[in-house]
């Protein structure tokens, strides 16, 4: 089937490397499993092997009413939706999300998936190797920012194995990598206004180059409390660092 390049599709099809996929979620028969663009059904396929039934969103119609024609409803429940638009929360608490997202989207999506985060039970996800490289880099190296900061406030994530493009069709511009996401346990961070730190995290990483006198909206009095060094970069910081300020302007 013909690709739609507004939908950023790169259909798997490597065989060795769907099987690698199947092994790192290894799904229970009862498991609830819920799956982000399935396209033409290479992973669908395999997942209805292993689980007793099967929900999955997919935004293109023509590929929805494929795959909802060739399993019944009772094993396949297609949404046919945008997943950005798409309320996780409506699924039963536990829910584990998979899929090859698209990767003209897959910022945003996990945003919107990380503020569900406390209703899954884990994620495994095939994304550009870059956005992977950065939602698990440490503090002050180069690939840090925004996208760490926000998703390691709320997952415990960890890259499992890259993916060369020719395991595509048609092949990306890119590498990818498959990367595992579990949900924070309650002591990793104490609790905090998502809102401010969503705020905060933004205005931070808007103006990475700059010290954290001129970045953050925080007094020096704020600094000495915090103990955090005001000519520091925003890249510096840990996302624990990022809890303590949002915490602190929350007051």
């Amino acid at each position: 089937m013909k690709t739609r390049k507004r939908f950023g599709q790169h259909f798997l099809r490597d065989s060795g490397v769907l099987k690698r996929i199947v092994e790192a979620i290894a799904p229970a028969s009862g498991d609830v499993v819920v799956e982000i663009g399935p396209g033409e059904g290479a992973l669908t396929r395999p997942l209805l092997e292993r689980v007793e039934r099967l929900s999955a969103i997919e935004i293109d119609r023509d590929l929805a009413g494929r795959l909802a024609g060739e399993f019944p409803e009772n094993r396949l429940k297609v949404h046919c939706g945008d997943a950005l638009d798409f309320d996780f929360s409506t699924f039963p608490k536990g829910v584990r999300l998979v899929g090859n997202l698209p990767y003209n989207v897959s910022t945003p999506l996990l945003f919107h998936l990380a503020r569900c985060a406390g209703h899954v039970r884990d994620m495994h996800f095939m994304l550009q190797l870059e956005v992977v490289e950065r939602m698990v880099a440490r503090p002050s190296t180069p690939a840090y920012g925004r996208l760490s900061v926000m998703l390691q406030t709320c997952f415990r994530m960890r890259k499992l194995f890259e993916v060369p493009p020719g395991a595509f069709r048609p092949p990306p511009r890119v590498d990818s990598a498959v990367v595992r996401l579990v949900p924070s346990e309650p002591e990793d961070f104490p609790r905090f206004d998502r809102r401010i730190f969503e705020d905060l995290a933004r205005q931070a990483f808007s103006a990475r180059r700059k010290t954290l006198r001129n970045a953050l909206p925080l007094k020096p009095q704020d600094y000495a409390a915090l103990e955090i060094d005001p000519k520091l970069r925003p890249e510096n910081l840990s996302p624990a660092d990022y809890v303590r300020i949002a915490r602190r302007i929350a007051g």
